[in-house]
């Protein structure tokens, strides 16, 4: 996925792949040969991790820098790569709409992404994707040109959020699962409500709130 991809409570795959041939996983590429022959399609020179430089076709070329990897793997063994296979929440790193997705299906995403991982993830993405969240905390992420927010990790460490228990946590699940299957403005507002309930806000409040539409 890509940060383009992500939308309120859903995603638009554009049917994009990662080959992510981690050192730590110790691959043998013969027992996959499209994808040694896909990889070797871009020249052997450019792939493998000497940081030397060569000249093919009278173009000059410079290998990758130098670690003791095989030509075939990434470069770094990326400690935190399962966390993409574990429940998690995809969201785009800059963005006018502050849209959050749930995901249960693995999805990598590529650097225009980031993803958080452990526990109360739906109820989480319900709270991002909240007129309340929107209402508080939009102003907590710079603004860039043509009114783009920033959504970087060190912006959301500042925000405080409620502490919700397993029960809860099910609830908010069963109703983002819901309107990530089919969205609609009416399971939006009744998510709104749950977030509104969880904070015990009064009438007043919830008015001044009211239902902020950008997606």
């Amino acid at each position: 996925l890509r940060g383009r991809d992500i939308k309120r409570y859903g995603y638009e795959f554009a049917d994009l792949y990662l080959i992510a041939t981690f050192p730590s996983r110790h691959y043998n590429i013969e027992e996959y040969p499209a994808v040694k022959n896909y990889l070797l399609s871009f020249g052997i020179k450019r792939l493998e991790q000497t940081g030397k430089e060569y000249i093919v076709n009278g173009e000059k070329i410079k290998a990758r820098k130098k670690t003791n990897n095989k030509w075939f793997e990434t470069q770094d063994s990326i400690s935190y790569w399962d966390d993409f296979f574990k429940p998690k929440i995809v969201y785009p790193n800059m963005t006018k709409f502050l849209p959050f997705v749930y995901d249960e299906n693995g999805f990598l995403t590529n650097q225009k992404c980031f993803i958080i991982t452990g526990t109360a993830t739906a109820f989480l993405t319900a709270f991002f994707n909240s007129s309340l969240f929107k209402y508080c905390f939009r102003e907590s992420f710079p603004e860039l040109l043509g009114d783009t927010r920033e959504l970087s990790k060190i912006f959301f460490d500042k925000i405080s959020v409620i502490q919700v228990d397993e029960k809860a946590e099910i609830k908010f699940k069963t109703a983002v699962l819901d309107i990530q299957s089919e969205y609609t403005e009416s399971k939006a507002r009744e998510i709104d409500s749950m977030i509104f309930d969880l904070y015990n806000l009064t009438t007043e409040e919830r008015d001044a709130i009211g239902y902020i539409t950008i997606k």
